[in-house]
C-alpha cells in the first residue's frame, strides 16, 4: 500500500462528502469515516442502526455503498483507492481500511461517474420504460462483474409476483406498531441532516401508479408526474454472493455502481430494500431469480423530460462523519 500522507486534507474531505451522498436506508447514513494521516478508516456507526435492521444487513449494504462512492469520488481527482476489508479480526464495526496512489490519467468516464454522485437522486413516482435497454444492461453487468454481487433483470411477467412480494411485506406488517412508528420518525418534518423529507415521500395517489413501492407516511402534496400511467420501469435484483458481512458490503458496492451507471446513462433509480426484509416475501424473490440471497431490488427507468429534478436530501455535516486522528499538519 502508498503512503497516504501526499493526499492532501482538502482532498480527502471533498470525496467523503460526496461519498456521503450514497444511499442508505430511511437515509440514516450507518457510516463513519477517520483519517489516521496514514489511511483513511470507514466503521459501521452503530449509533445509528435502524432499529428493524436487527441483523445490520441494511447498514451495510449502505456503507458498501458509500464505499464505491468514496473511490469514485478519488479517482475522479486522480487517486486509485487500495481497500483492505475488515482490517481488525477484532472488531467487526472496522469494514475497510482505504490507501490511496496517483493515477497515471484521469479519464472523462472518470469525472462523468463522479458527478453522477451529486445528480442521482431515489425517485419513488412512477418510470415509464427505459429504451436502448440492451446496451445499458451490459454496462450494468459489466460495471458489478461476477465478484461483488449476482445482479438479475426480471422479466416484465415477473412484475405480478414483485407487487405480490412487496404487498405481502406491507400485510404482514400492518400491526407492527414499531416498524410503523419508526418509519414515522424516519420521515417526520423535523429532520434537517438526516431521514426522509416530504418532498421525496409520494402521495396515496401516486402510490397507486407504483406497484412495488414501499408503503411510507401518506403526504398531501398535489400528483405529481400524473402522465405516467403507471410504472413500467426495469426491475433489478442484486443478490450477495454469500451470507457474510463481506458478502453483503460487497453487494452495496454493486449497488452504488448501478445507480450510478444507471444515472449516467440519463435514467432515474429508486433501491427497494423492503421485500428482503421479511422472509414471506424474500422467498419470492428467491423463486423470480433463482439466487438465494437477494438483497436489493431496484427500479430502473425514465421521467418526462420536463420534470423538475427532485431536491436532494439531507445529509449529516462532514464534521459529524469524518474525524481527523491525529491532528495533522496537511494543506
Amino acid at each position: 500500500m502508498t503512503s497516504r500522507t501526499v493526499v492532501s486534507h482538502d482532498v480527502v474531505a471533498e470525496a467523503v462528502h460526496r461519498a456521503c451522498r450514497a444511499p442508505s436506508i430511511h437515509n440514516s447514513q450507518p457510516w463513519r469515516f477517520v483519517d489516521d494521516a496514514d489511511s483513511l478508516q470507514l466503521f459501521l456507526d452503530r449509533d445509528r442502526l435502524v432499529d428493524t435492521d436487527s441483523s445490520g444487513r441494511q447498514a451495510l449494504l449502505s456503507c458498501g455503498a458509500v464505499l464505491d462512492h468514496l473511490t469514485v469520488a478519488m479517482a475522479a481527482t486522480g487517486w486509485a483507492s487500495h481497500v483492505d476489508y475488515y482490517p481488525n479480526p477484532n472488531d467487526h464495526t472496522h469494514l475497510a481500511s482505504v490507501d490511496f496512489s496517483p493515477m497515471s490519467f484521469v479519464t472523462d468516464a472518470h469525472r462523468l461517474r463522479a458527478e453522477a454522485i451529486m445528480a442521482r437522486r431515489t425517485d419513488r413516482l412512477p418510470f415509464e420504460a427505459p429504451s436502448g435497454w440492451d446496451a445499458v444492461e451490459v454496462l450494468l453487468r459489466h460495471g458489478v462483474g461476477d465478484d461483488l454481487a449476482q445482479l438479475d433483470v426480471l422479466p416484465v411477467n415477473a412484475r405480478p409476483r414483485l407487487a405480490e412480494a412487496s404487498q405481502l411485506t406491507e400485510s404482514l406488517r400492518l400491526y407492527d406498531s414499531s416498524y410503523h412508528s419508526e418509519l414515522s420518525w424516519w420521515t417526520g418534518p423535523f429532520g434537517s441532516s438526516d431521514g426522509i423529507p416530504q418532498s421525496s415521500l409520494i402521495s396515496a395517489a401516486e402510490s397507486d401508479r407504483v406497484d412495488i413501492g414501499r408503503n411510507f407516511p401518506v403526504t398531501h402534496h398535489r400528483e405529481r408526474r400524473s402522465q405516467v400511467a403507471e410504472d413500467t420501469s426495469k426491475v433489478l435484483v442484486l443478490s450477495a454472493l454469500d451470507d457474510t458481512r463481506r458478502d453483503i458490503l460487497a453487494c452495496g458496492q454493486a449497488l452504488s455502481m448501478t445507480l450510478l451507471e444507471a444515472t449516467m446513462a440519463g435514467l432515474a433509480t429508486c433501491p427497494l430494500t423492503h421485500m428482503t426484509e421479511l422472509e414471506a416475501s424474500c422467498d419470492i424473490l428467491r423463486e423470480l431469480t433463482g439466487r438465494a440471497l437477494p438483497q436489493v431490488v431496484i427500479r430502473v427507468g425514465v421521467v418526462p423530460a420536463t420534470d423538475t429534478a427532485p431536491p436532494p436530501t439531507p445529509r449529516r455535516p462532514l464534521d459529524e462523519v469524518l474525524t481527523w486522528r491525529p491532528a495533522h499538519s496537511r494543506r
